[in-house]
């Protein structure tokens, strides 16, 4: 990447940050690991209240609940990062956290359903957290060693997964859903206190400015296409309305990229952007979509009983449990296993294996009856959660060794919008096959045989395309471990 940046004013010693685990380090790990917890409330917690949501609101139009703080975190993503780098990684954490749990209030309080979208966009103020997270680690930690610190910052969030629908059910039965915004704002209060009275704050700065219309008007492009996208189905695609927020999101990227990005200080510099890092971002958009994607179908199998005999449907007593309490364990191992492993071979290798991973699993629901077989869905699930931790965890770890540390922030948050366009786009695709082989029982549209088996096919496809720009990424990167202990203050060097 072409070395834009301005002369550096403060920096860490090399000798201050920390090459082991202490007291303190394990301190700082378990309240970032609170911080993501907090984001993984904000981002699945209310798909657990969405029928008590529409008596509420009187409304049955809430199939964008989970899929707006996505598409809130893609927009506020690029304003964070850039405001990070230039004012401090925990003092804006700690302003990311704080509007989070204003949203968390403006939800539980909301009287009507436009005041509850207001709230739900402050909340996707969090999803920014997570590669914020990822920012102070490599601040405070040697390069090596954050390479595995980030691993359990990053997915050793879920594990909580496991407990959280036991515990979500009897708080949401005695107390209503507004309890579910009581848990997201107050772990989002808790997490800020803790952050700003134990976490230090960065000497790793870059003098300049914020191009807050550059910001906006990318914010509002990124919105309103993923939003169309995502939300389409539900609200029709060739509706008037949705056809002015396609085109009011498509005019808004052309004019930021055209005119806003060629400011000298733009949010996010495109331009610059090094073949690396562009085939890692590839690799991260494809892999966690279709393992988003591959998610979005299993939620659907496991609603379907295998007694209605439509050739799939994996519903029974054992299948909520295991699809989706033990690839939470999966995902931290996932995670943690990449970033210990990326200290003697680099990320981009693990980005490969988690290619591997997910097209062994999507082949192994393919060919082996997966659909229809919970002893084949479990194992093929589980695979897909090492996949998960490890893309995650490893597109972090490459962004921090490809950026240098006055543009950390900036660049992994370029990892989360390319999280929440894959997971957008991929959830897209595998909803418009199942609509496009519908068939008719009984009177009732439901998705057909063909349609399931067409989806995991597109999924592996994904993947299997990913496996290109994961393979050219290794090339690129080979032998960048051995000098990853060196500080470095440009990307012109790749």
């Amino acid at each position: 990447m072409t070395d834009v940046s301005q002369p550096i004013t403060t920096s860490t010693p090399i000798g201050t940050l920390h090459e082991r685990w202490t007291a303190r380090v394990v301190a700082y790990v378990a309240i970032l690991i609170l911080v993501n917890v907090m984001v993984d409330s904000v981002l699945a917690a209310p798909t657990y209240v969405l029928p008590h949501l529409a008596r509420a609101f009187d409304t049955n139009q809430f199939a964008w609940v989970g899929a707006s703080a996505m598409l809130a975190g893609a927009m506020w993503s690029p304003l964070l990062g850039k405001s990070a780098d230039i004012y401090g990684k925990r003092r804006v954490l700690v302003i990311t956290l704080l509007v989070a749990a204003i949203g968390s209030v403006v939800c539980l309080s909301a009287p009507v359903l436009w005041v509850f979208v207001v709230g739900r966009l402050l909340q996707g103020a969090a999803v920014a957290s997570l590669f914020l997270t990822v920012a102070i680690i490599r601040d405070i930690c040697a390069p090596k060693f954050a390479l595995g610190v980030t691993g359990i910052v990053t997915t050793g969030s879920a594990l909580f997964g496991i407990a959280t629908p036991f515990i979500l059910e009897p708080v949401i039965e005695i107390f209503g859903w507004q309890a579910v915004f009581v848990i997201s704002g107050s772990f989002a209060i808790v997490a800020a206190l803790l952050v700003r009275l134990v976490v230090p704050e960065s000497r790793n700065r870059t003098p300049g400015r914020v191009d807050v219309l550059g910001a906006i008007v990318l914010g509002i492009g990124l919105a309103g296409v993923l939003g169309y996208i995502s939300l389409g189905q539900v609200i029709g695609w060739a509706g008037v309305g949705s056809l002015l927020v396609l085109a009011l999101g498509a005019a808004a990227l052309l004019f930021w990229f055209f005119a806003l990005s060629r400011r000298p200080e733009p949010i996010i510099d495109i331009r610059g952007i090094s073949l690396a890092l562009g085939l890692g971002l590839l690799v991260v958009v494809m892999g966690t979509g279709a393992y988003q994607s591959k998610l979005q179908l299993i939620s659907m199998l496991v609603d379907v009983s295998p007694d209605e005999g439509l050739g799939y449907g994996l519903a029974s007593p054992l299948a909520l449990g295991l699809l989706f309490g033990v690839p939470s364990i999966g995902i931290a191992l996932g995670g943690i296993g990449a970033g210990y492993i990326a200290k003697r071979v680099g990320p981009a290798w693990c980005l490969g294996v988690a290619i591997l991973t997910g097209t062994l699993a999507t082949a192994l629901m393919l060919f082996g009856d997966g659909p229809n077989n919970l002893a084949v869905a479990v194992p093929a699930s589980f695979l897909l959660s090492l996949t998960a931790g490890n893309l995650v965890t490893s597109g972090f770890n490459l962004a921090s060794i490809l950026a240098p540390k006055e543009r950390q922030a900036t660049v992994s948050s370029m990892i989360m919008v390319m999280i929440a366009v894959g997971s957008v786009t991929m959830n897209f695709v595998g909803s418009a096959i199942l609509g496009g082989t519908a068939i008719v029982v009984d009177g009732e549209s439901v998705n057909s045989v063909v349609g399931i088996f067409s989806y995991i096919a597109t999924i592996g496809g994904v993947f299997v395309v990913a496996a290109i720009p994961a393979v050219f990424l290794i090339r690129r990167m080979r032998g960048r471990v051995a000098v990853m202990g060196t500080e470095t203050t440009s990307m012109s060097h790749l």
